[in-house]
């Protein structure tokens, strides 16, 4: 697989993690905290497939710079860290909302 392929993979994977984790945040504010869950698993698992694509970057590298810097490349790891941020605000969201409606 060329890079460019390679990297399309870590934005494609990263943008479906952040749309989960957004997904889910909407059932957790209609009460549906196991639709929620079921989200941020699905949220969970893209993300895993888009750290994946990046490890095997990485480990093709090996530090060495071979592997060229791309403004794609910069893209899609900025995808994939506020995908990554957005999993971590969410879930923290998620808990609030559900704390409030055991509040009542």
């Amino acid at each position: 697989m060329d890079l460019e392929s390679t990297v399309m993979e870590i934005i494609i994977n990263s943008g479906q993690a952040r749309s989960f984790a957004y997904e889910a945040l909407g059932k957790a504010k209609e009460g549906d905290f196991d639709g929620a869950e079921t989200l941020m698993n699905e949220s969970a698992e893209a993300a895993k497939q888009a750290h994946k694509v990046q490890t095997q970057l990485i480990e093709q590298d090996q530090g060495t710079g071979k592997t060229p810097m791309t403004l794609v490349m910069v893209h899609a790891q900025d995808h994939l860290m506020t995908s990554m941020l957005a999993q971590e605000m969410v879930t923290e969201l998620i808990t609030l909302h559900r704390r409030l409606a055991q509040r009542g």
